[in-house]
């Protein structure tokens, strides 16, 4: 598998006490490339690269938690009316790519399990992450994708790995 080419997303969380804060998170949608070499690129930009936070420094790592989703090719959510889509959407399985016009937003499906949003709720927190309205989902030419993760994460910072199933 580590020669398959695969999307990919390397998440970085620190731990500190009780709380679980995210430091970074960055890798690729779809499968350009091949995993090794796309784990090793996203864990570099999410430590490194993350716009939203400045770089992982050296003292942080004994805190720092690495979680890889694998991700499926996402996949076209068709319906006839943008009413149906969360009737589309599983919670707990599906992550999504919202995209309008140069606007696009990626979700884990993690996120959702995370904040204990329902489909509705996932589509709109995705809308805002594309920097689109939150109705953005409802609107003609807005396309909508899914798709699965198979997500490895460390127990503990530098510890065990193991796979990761949501509830």
């Amino acid at each position: 598998m580590t020669g398959e080419k695969c999307g990919v997303f390397v998440t970085l969380n620190k731990i500190t006490g009780t709380e679980t804060e995210l430091r970074g998170c960055i890798g690729f949608p779809y499968p350009y490339k091949d995993l090794l070499t796309a784990v090793k690129e996203s864990a570099r930009s999410a430590a490194f690269s993350d716009p939203r936070f400045s770089p992982v420094t050296e003292a942080e790592m004994p805190s720092i938690l690495v979680e890889v989703s694998v991700l499926t090719p996402p996949e076209t959510v068709k319906v006839s009316d943008p009413q149906q889509y969360p009737g589309e959407i599983k919670v707990g399985q599906d992550g999504l790519i919202i995209s309008k016009g140069l606007s696009r937003g990626l979700l884990l499906p993690q996120v959702a399990v995370d904040w204990g949003w329902d489909a509705d709720e996932f589509l709109t927190q995705c809308c805002f992450k594309a920097g689109l309205s939150p109705d953005s989902w409802l609107l003609e030419g807005t396309e909508v994708q899914k798709f699965q993760a198979i997500i490895y994460a460390e127990e503990s910072p530098s510890g065990k790995i193991k796979r990761h199933e949501l509830t």
